[in-house]
């Protein structure tokens, strides 16, 4: 039966599915998993030289004994203090949209105008991207700074993950962060479209921090600081400022993941998925290899295929990643998966219909325990390869049927053989024979093949001294009585090495066994005729046999056998009575 069919509707199937599924992000939240997956597995690098952070922790809230908010001054000092160390620039990750004490106001506008392009977060906008920073754009603009919006994209979990250009027509904190450091645009060509996956140096803590009062108190290294871009924000879990992030490792706080996507805007955005004609490349591959590669293998190896495959394409998703490319694992995978399902199923199938067609087939021809072991052995190869073996091949023919033919009508002739065949039929299963072929009214039966036997030149004279004694008796006994005249067989008996399996086409398959033996045995029944012996049997196969079977046999000599270069030693059936 041809499986190329059935096998590409597995691999369109499973393409399809994979590709539709990749589409519709129908598995978005498990395949954003292995996201964070291969973070963990990449580890942390170093953080970004350029970058500084100054944490509004626990320890600053001890020193200073505040309520927050704190006093705008104290973050007019702190500004101060990181202007005069030699600080770049200041993202400051804490919202000032409403007014305070005009003293306080005037401190933290002043400190800020003094160290220009400062980056203040909100997350409130209004049309056009308007801010209600200081009190508005034009305040925030004569102090030399620009307003930011600070959210970043969540999937569903709340993790961060990705960075947008832009929200509500206002830049986001990181970018303009960035922008601020190096004094160049960032716009959409840089983001490869509206946002950007945010590329983790590690989880809390990768990005080593100075405590916000430390700084206020000027106890610091001002190298620490110098020429860098100081993120400023608050990591005190009591002010609800962390998140899961795709670094893993724990919540983080706000400050941390700006400084994570600052990092990311000034590497240029070392992150980004692979295009869409990647990704469907990828589920086309799996998808199609282990239908194709079935049509060599057999089901267990190509089972062994599709896991190496999944585990060769997650080794590759990682070293992409590392690289600077995320492709979907999630849904080549799936096509792998079905790819592979759906081909184990077609050639179970296809076996289970082999197996059944095989038994059917022969077990007409051999007993069912044979065919039970041989089916067995055969294990996935339901279609018996071509082994050689050392058997035992019989051959019998009756004498003259061909006259006896011609005297009566066509359904008696076929009468006559078929009850014949199934006499004779019994007694060369009854001794685990196989019988390979019916020849007209000749028999070909083999023993040793395709179930080795250690005795089958023994079994095949026991099923020829009952085929020539009760069987041959038997049914001549019911010719005589149907008005028939008597038949007399001849039979042929060679062991050697013979070379068996199952041939054909995929529409007919049959078991054979051919080779020199085969033609010998053949050769031998066709020479009883006329020579006073019911069966020849070769002196290999009376080699073979036991003590008080060869006593049953007759020495006729060295004699010619047509086809063979030589004679050989043949033994002749003394008795047609079944040896005891």
């Amino acid at each position: 039966m041809d499986r190329l069919r059935p096998l590409l509707l597995v691999a369109a199937l499973a393409v399809a599915i994979g590709g539709g599924a990749y589409a519709l992000d129908l598995f978005d939240d498990a395949e954003l998993a292995t996201i964070d997956a291969r973070f963990e597995l990449r580890g942390e690098r170093d953080p970004h030289p350029g970058l500084a952070l100054v944490l509004i922790d626990d320890v600053s809230f001890d020193a200073l004994d505040e309520q927050w908010p704190f006093p705008r001054s104290l973050h007019a000092r702190a500004i101060e203090r990181l202007r005069r160390a030699g600080a770049r620039s200041i993202a400051y990750d804490v919202q000032f949209t409403e007014p305070t004490e005009p003293a306080e106001d005037g401190a933290l506008l002043d400190a800020v105008a003094r160290m220009g392009g400062v980056t203040l977060a909100t997350s409130e906008v209004g049309a056009r991207g308007s801010t209600n920073v200081f009190g508005g754009d034009a305040v925030v603009r004569r102090a030399r700074a620009r307003a930011a919006h600070s959210e970043l994209t969540t999937d569903r979990g709340a993790t961060l993950r990705r960075l947008p250009l832009q929200t509500g027509g206002l830049k986001s904190f990181a970018v303009v962060a960035a922008e601020a450091a190096t004094g160049e645009p960032v716009g959409r060509e840089e983001l490869g479209g509206g946002s950007a996956w945010i590329d983790y140096r590690g989880g809390p803590g990768t990005f080593p921090a100075l405590s916000f009062s430390r700084v206020l108190e000027g106890r610091f290294d001002p190298a620490a600081v110098r020429g860098k871009t100081v993120v400023v924000g608050a990591s005190a879990p009591t002010l609800k400022d962390v998140h899961p992030t795709a670094a893993g490792g724990g919540l983080m706080s706000g400050p941390e993941v700006q400084a994570n996507a600052i990092a990311t805007v000034l590497d240029g955005f070392p992150l980004s998925s692979a295009p869409v004609w990647l990704s469907l490349l990828a589920i086309l591959a799996l998808g199609l290899a282990v239908p194709a590669a079935s049509l060599r293998l057999r089901p267990l190896p190509s089972l062994g295929l599709a896991v190496v495959l999944a585990v060769a394409y997650l080794a590759l998703a990682q070293l992409l990643f590392a690289a600077g490319t995320i492709v979907p694992v999630l849904y080549p995978l799936l096509a792998l998966l079905l790819a592979a399902s759906g081909t184990l199923a077609v050639h179970y199938s296809f076996d289970a219909v082999e197996r059944i067609r095989t038994r059917d087939a022969f077990a007409r021809f051999a007993p069912s325990a044979v065919v039970d072991e041989v089916l067995a052995s055969a294990g996935e190869g339901v279609r018996l390869g071509g082994v050689r073996r050392e058997a035992t091949v019989l051959f019998s023919d009756i004498r003259g049927f061909s006259a006896l033919a011609e005297g009566l009508e066509p359904d008696r002739v076929i009468d006559v053989l078929n009850r014949y065949l199934t006499a004779m039929t019994a007694a060369i299963m009854d001794e685990g024979g196989t019988l390979v072929s019916y020849m007209g009214d000749g028999i070909m039966a083999v023993f040793g093949a395709p179930l080795e036997q250690a005795d089958h030149a023994e079994r095949a004279l026991r099923a020829a001294s009952e085929m020539l004694g009760p069987r041959l008796d038997a049914f001549n006994e019911w010719a005589r009585a149907d008005g028939l005249p008597a038949i007399e067989m001849g039979v042929g008996i060679n062991s050697g090495p013979v070379m068996s399996g199952n041939v054909g086409s995929p529409q007919r398959m049959e078991y054979t066994a051919i080779g020199d033996t085969t033609n010998t045995a053949a050769r031998l029944e066709a020479m009883t005729k006329d020579s006073g012996f019911a069966a020849f049997v070769s002196a290999r196969c009376h080699e073979l046999l036991p003590p008080e079977l060869r006593a049953r046999l007759r020495e006729v000599g060295e004699l010619e056998v047509r086809g063979r270069a030589g004679r050989i030693g043949v033994w002749g059936l003394e008795s047609a009575r079944p040896p005891r």
